[in-house]
């Protein structure tokens, strides 16, 4: 590992967001194509060395986060969480924002059937979306976040998954709702929390 692979490192981890890279190449003092070099060359180490930590190129920016292997020990340790999970009501809202984007409150209640004042404060306190002016009728839009985006680990919105093409067979849909009963049972303390997936 060379020195601006070190520092580079050194700054992700000091780092609570993405962060472009050209403030990375700014800070390393570092052309463009040597910061963005030495980064794929960071992931690619921690990779290689199956380090508990990654490097992912997420929200427009780079950032360090814990590896996916390490996430039912993680969710050990800190297993109450900081904030309550979203409920249906605000998971279904938050889609229909991410998907349609923007897009306003009549036209989610529309789609969901029944109101979405709530759910739309709620994310909104949250910070997942956030008001992206009005539609011709007056009504304010919604957008999602930056903090969506980090949160998904996305990049851009344009890296949803496409919906059309999520049709899950009957034994995946039965698979799904199982592993979610145990994890609801597990967070109940109904029963112990395994996954064998």
């Amino acid at each position: 590992m060379n020195e601006v692979e070190r520092t580079l490192e050194a700054l992700l981890f000091l780092s609570a967001d993405p962060v472009p890279l050209d403030a990375l190449a700014e800070a390393v003092q570092a052309p463009l194509h040597v910061t963005a070099s030495a980064l794929e060359s960071l992931r690619e180490s921690l990779d290689f060395e199956r380090r508990g930590l990654v490097v992912r190129e997420v929200a427009g920016g780079w950032a360090m986060s814990s590896h996916p292997d390490a996430e039912e020990a993680a969710r050990r340790l800190l297993r109450k969480p900081r904030t309550p999970p979203l409920t249906p009501a605000q998971a279904e809202t938050l889609a229909i924002v991410a998907y349609l984007q923007p897009v306003s409150r009549p036209e989610i209640a529309r789609i969901r059937g029944v109101s979405a004042e709530s759910a739309a404060a709620t994310l909104i306190e949250r910070g997942l979306i956030e008001e992206a002016g009005r539609s011709r009728f007056g009504a304010v839009l919604y957008r999602t976040t930056e903090l969506f985006l980090r949160l998904f680990g996305l990049n851009e919105v344009g890296d949803l998954p496409d919906v059309a093409e999520w049709d899950p067979s009957p034994e995946v849909e039965a698979a799904l709702r199982d592993r979610l009963l145990r994890a609801g049972e597990a967070r109940a303390g109904l029963a112990p929390a395994t996954d064998s997936a």
